[in-house]
């Protein structure tokens, strides 16, 4: 600390903010230690808000997020992201390809290529609660894991083994109160549905059967968690939707998001289907090398966009004229999401654990005693519990090739399974039945096989899809808000005006992710990012990309070897995380937005804090690696 001369204090405040506007957020901080009128002007709101816009680059129309100041908001970007790699876990002996955290923010899994999944203590990372090598079940990988809503059962996803054109898959859940006990396996064709609960007892999986050329079904169902019954005649699976698949695209990459209040009626889209404009393709794509199973919409439906457009060949992926471009793009809200901010506060400063000084983590600690009695000791029922008011189906799709490039909707009503299952006629009745067919089949032509590839013929065999919205590119990835209003999209764009013959030979993607933001409400699209972070496979070897979304920030990971980090009020990037190769999935803590995990094919797990929490569990951040962060690149770039 040092001292002014007495004649500084008679600085008018002007000229000392003028002096202060000059300086970095760490001088101003300094110089409010000179005096009692230095310190008052270094709290002064229009100098943080002239920092916070020089230095992160923010748009000037965007106003403060509700309830806070321009000193916290820059505190909080500034100290309170996670930016800090705290551990490094090494554990995996393969590419690491998905995380995610439990509902109380006490752990979280990891899946990878080496067959195993693990379950962490979030506090100290590097001591192994549960693991599971699921070879033993023919799983040539875990590709997804989710937990359930009193986190006492943990979903898992894999992959089998077999050629690589097998679009097979498995779920199975675990206990994890009874040392990771199986509780139930269930089929998932094909594996990258993934799987998802649908309450806290109930998870659905996927299955896909094929009905001509290029024409396919893709089956939900509804799966209870625990399947060790008294009884055979107890169900406990339900068929839930069959939905008709054209142009070798199916159902993929399911999610289920709460419907709010003011949610809007769903309207059936066979109409809007035809009216979407889908980009036509024309490039290399193999079906059979990627193993995506096929589906959707008539090869012979006349393109949107095919109107005297020159097709493009023999590339998979087309370069945008920004490829020099390091991603200092924002994520462009329209009015209509800024008006939601302001009449609901989505982005309020009521997350008080990244602003607060004095904050902890005894919220996230909960009597997981109580909850775990309370479940356990429910006796197996036939209803869905606490599951009341109606829930969205999200899934990826396609239109016109297999390559997954729309979002669907299907509203989910509550319903409950049958108390039993009617046991149906007798073996002698069976018989009987049986011999009257055979006899009436002999006597009369047999029925005429339906016409698959004619929708209107078979429409009332499926279910309808509510909703349909049309990305124009490859989606590979999709990551829900903590508070089930907005959905956040990774997508690669498609060349503007593409045009398409053949569903599979999908047009050639960008090496730029754009980020998209879908109002679960309206059903539209209120926020994109373009050109986010970059991603460089063909679309026959594309894979999914697992963003996260926590009430602050939106993270992603990427092919350039580094995960990003957003924030969602100013839509500006903050961090990037760096990795060795590939980053395939990040998770924020839910109880707590400061600890973000990455995973990488590198074959590792990093753990990242902020400096606020480092320095609370009395670490040097010199000790530990640092992200890159987006500040002092733009402060930089100012400089310059």
């Amino acid at each position: 600390m040092f001292y002014a001369p007495p004649a500084w204090e008679y600085l008018p405040p002007t000229i000392v903010l003028n002096i202060l506007g000059y300086l970095n957020h760490k001088d101003v901080l300094n110089c409010g230690l000179v005096c009692k009128k230095w310190y008052e002007v270094s709290r002064d709101e229009l100098l943080w808000k002239e920092l916070l816009f020089n230095t992160l680059m923010v748009d000037r129309s965007t106003y403060i997020a509700r309830g806070r100041s321009w000193f916290k908001e820059f505190k909080r970007l500034y100290y309170h992201i996670p930016i800090v790699e705290s551990e490094t876990l090494t554990d995996h002996a393969h590419q690491v390809l998905h995380v995610s955290f439990s509902h109380n923010g006490k752990y979280f899994a990891t899946t990878s290529k080496d067959g195993y999944v693990y379950v962490w203590n979030s506090t100290y990372p590097t001591t192994i609660k549960y693991y599971r090598d699921m070879k033993e079940f023919t799983w040539k990988y875990t590709q997804y894991s989710q937990f359930n809503e009193s986190d006492t059962l943990l979903l898992v996803s894999g992959v089998h083994f077999g050629s690589s054109y097998s679009t097979s898959g498995e779920i199975a859940v675990f206990s994890l109160q009874d040392g990771f006990e199986l509780r139930c396996r269930v089929v998932n064709k094909p594996y990258d549905i993934f799987g998802t609960w649908y309450s806290d007892q109930y998870l659905l999986s996927g299955d896909l059967q094929w009905l001509a050329h290029l024409v396919s079904t893709s089956i939900l169902w509804i799966n209870r968690a625990s399947q060790e019954i008294d009884s055979e005649h107890v169900p406990v699976t339900h068929l839930k939707y069959k939905f008709y698949n054209r142009n070798a695209s199916s159902i993929r990459a399911i999610m289920v998001a709460n419907c709010l209040p003011n949610s809007e009626n769903l309207d059936e889209t066979a109409n809007q289907q035809k009216n979407v404009n889908v980009v036509d393709q024309k490039a290399g794509g193999d079906l059979e090398e990627h193993g995506n199973p096929v589906s959707h919409r008539d090869i012979n439906l006349p393109s949107a966009s095919a109107q005297g457009n020159v097709p493009m060949r023999n590339s998979q992926i087309w370069k945008s004229p920004s490829d020099s471009l390091d991603y200092l793009t924002t994520i462009e809200y329209k009015p209509e999401y800024r008006e939601v901010e302001i009449e609901k506060g989505v982005s309020s400063s009521s997350d008080t654990t990244n602003s607060d000084e004095n904050s902890s983590d005894d919220s996230d600690s909960d009597d997981d005693s109580a909850t775990t009695t309370n479940v356990e000791k429910e006796s197996p029922t036939n209803s869905f519990g606490p599951v009341q008011t109606d829930k969205f189906l999200i899934f990826t799709t396609g239109y016109k090739t297999y390559t997954p490039h729309q979002i669907g909707f299907k509203r989910i009503k509550p319903f409950t399974f049958p108390p039993r299952i009617d046991p149906g006629p007798s073996l002698r009745e069976r018989l009987i039945i049986h011999e009257t067919r055979m006899a009436q089949r002999r006597s009369s032509s047999p029925p005429p096989e339906p016409n698959w590839l004619n929708y209107d013929a078979v429409a009332d065999k499926f279910d309808k899809v509510d909703h349909v919205i049309d990305l124009h590119g490859h989606i590979i990835g999709m990551g829900l808000s903590p508070d089930h209003r907005y959905l956040y999209v990774n997508s690669r764009p498609w060349p503007l005006g593409y045009y398409i013959s053949n569903p599979l030979d999908p047009p050639p993607i960008a090496q730029e992710i754009d980020i998209h933001v879908i109002d679960l409400v309206t059903l539209k699209q209120v926020g994109t990012m373009l050109r986010a972070h970059k991603a460089y496979t063909p679309n026959n070897e594309c894979f999914f990309i697992f963003l996260d979304v926590c009430k602050e920030y939106v993270a992603s990971g990427a092919e350039d070897k580094h995960g990003y980090l957003w924030d969602r009020h100013y839509g500006v990037c903050l961090a990037k995380f760096p990795h060795s190769d590939v980053v395939n999935s990040v998770a924020f803590n839910p109880k707590d937005s400061e600890m973000l995990i990455t995973t990488s094919d590198d074959n590792t797990i990093k753990v990242w804090r902020s400096r606020s929490a480092v320095r609370k569990l009395g670490l040097k951040e010199s000790n530990f690696n640092t992200g890159v962060e987006f500040l002092k690149m733009k402060r930089s770039r100012n400089n310059r």
